[in-house]
């Protein structure tokens, strides 16, 4: 990343709150710090407060004219506005210095009011500020100079936002990681359209809507995996290499590939088709047609395509398959509901062979609907839980290992048709070396997988 354009300055607490062309942009997170994040800050303030300087973190800014844009600093910029308001509201009129004073009269006409309408940031402020209201109770003029005058924070302000997020990137890279999902989310804001700009907040604000623990568990259980297993790539941990997997074309910037085409007629159509006025008779909707391994379109396509494979793999978890319409006695049912009570289902190694079934199914799905489903469960499921019964312990490299080794998303991504992939051979096992896993050998044994079943000779 080039630095031509980005400056570096130290600035006091009391001189960074003063600039009146800061702004929260829309497509930044929440407010989601709490109480012990503001407590943590407090408690850095006073152990520190004998220091002739003491720096609080840095702030990454976007300077988009008039307006200077917080990239990175958010969180600590907002609580120490809300410490500055209260010290304001509870001492302004008792200390003494001129100079403190001058400082706190400028702080309060010339701080900037953030707009928040998140309900995550507004209750997160409501309840931080009364922490903070408690806290100012006990501060001496001493430990107000401290703050406004010996804390600092590092400002760098770059005038390309691109930049501002790359480094942005950079600096989180060295300290405490970002989540991958969460730099796809920065990299796929910057990938927005110039036409579609108006929909970056509702973008954010559904995105942040969304657990972290869900997004961290979709990508990682889900997505990366099929993407990986299907390329024929080892797909053990998810972490911020990999996530270029999941940056594609930008399609107003794509030169004109053949390949491409598709993807702008799909694109352009379902935005089309959306957009008509007749929709405002019909009340339809078109949903983009995703395919998990397809390319990925930058921008807001990316956040749709997250927010689509959420609600089915949610959907799949909560009802254990249910929706697939699989009649009661079904092998397929059965299966579900086998892998669902069995004794050994919450061991560690169950849960990663419980992860490749899913995702098998869940690909096999997306690429073919719920044709034929209870032999695809069947299929799947011998495939899966092979590797279960062929290990006294497994582990994610055994798994891993195994989808590589006979790759069934391969096959699926290569089939045209569901019977192509139903018409896989697997050969059966020929002991069963794990515990508790009496029901899945007994499955195997009817489905005709188990090879020391005998056929049944009496006439």
């Amino acid at each position: 990343m080039s630095t031509d354009n980005l400056k570096r300055a130290v600035v006091p607490v009391g001189k960074l709150l003063q600039y009146r062309q800061l702004r929260i942009p829309v497509y930044q997170r929440p407010y989601k710090w709490t109480a012990k994040n503001v407590q943590q800050l407090l408690n850095d303030i006073y152990t520190f407060r004998d220091k002739s300087a003491y720096r609080l973190g840095t702030v990454v800014i976007h300077d988009d004219h008039p307006h200077y844009d917080v990239v990175d600093g958010q969180q600590r910029l907002v609580t120490l506005q809300l410490l500055v308001r209260a010290i304001i509201k509870h001492h302004s009129h008792k200390v003494r210095s001129s100079e403190i004073k001058t400082i706190l009269d400028d702080l309060n006409t010339n701080m900037v009011d953030f707009e928040f309408n998140n309900h995550i940031s507004v209750t997160n402020i409501r309840q931080n500020y009364m922490v903070i209201e408690r806290a100012v109770a006990t501060f001496n003029e001493e430990l107000i100079r401290f703050l406004l005058l010996k804390c600092e924070m590092i400002q760098f302000v770059l005038s390309e936002v691109s930049e501002a997020f790359q480094f942005f990137d950079a600096q989180n890279a060295r300290g405490k990681e970002l989540e991958p999902h969460d730099l796809l989310k920065a990299f796929h804001l910057r990938e927005f359209s110039t036409k579609e700009e108006h929909l970056k907040s509702a973008t954010v604000e559904a995105w942040e809507g969304m657990q972290t623990s869900d997004l961290s568990e979709l990508f990682a259980d889900f997505l990366f995996r099929v993407r990986s297993w299907s390329k024929l790539n080892s797909a053990r941990f998810f972490t911020k290499n990999d996530t270029d997997l999941f940056k594609g074309v930008n399609l107003d910037t794509l030169g004109s590939f053949n390949y491409a085409v598709p993807l702008r007629i799909s694109h352009h159509f379902v935005n089309n088709y959306n957009n008509n006025f007749e929709r405002n008779i019909d009340n339809s909707k078109m949903e983009y047609p995703f395919q998990v391994d397809q390319p990925i379109i930058n921008g807001r396509r990316f956040f749709e395509m997250v927010d689509h494979y959420k609600q089915v793999f949610d959907a799949y978890h909560k009802d254990n398959g249910k929706s697939y319409g699989l009649e009661g006695e079904g092998i397929g049912r059965r299966i579900l509901d086998t892998l669902s009570s069995y004794e050994g289902r919450r061991r560690i190694g169950d849960s990663y062979v419980r992860m490749i079934f899913d995702c098998a199914l869940l690909y096999y799905v997306d690429r073919f609907g719920c044709s034929d489903m209870n032999r695809a469960i069947e299929k799947i499921f011998i495939w899966a839980y092979k590797v279960r019964l062929g290990y006294k312990n497994v582990q994610l490299a055994s798994v891993d290992n195994y989808v590589l080794e006979t790759n069934i998303f391969r096959v699926i991504k290569d089939a045209i048709t569901p019977d192509e992939f139903l018409a896989i051979d697997i050969a059966p096992i020929h002991s069963n070396e794990s515990t508790n896993t009496e029901q899945i050998e007994s499955l195997f044994k009817e489905l005709k997988y188990y090879a020391d079943v005998t056929p049944n000779t009496t006439t």
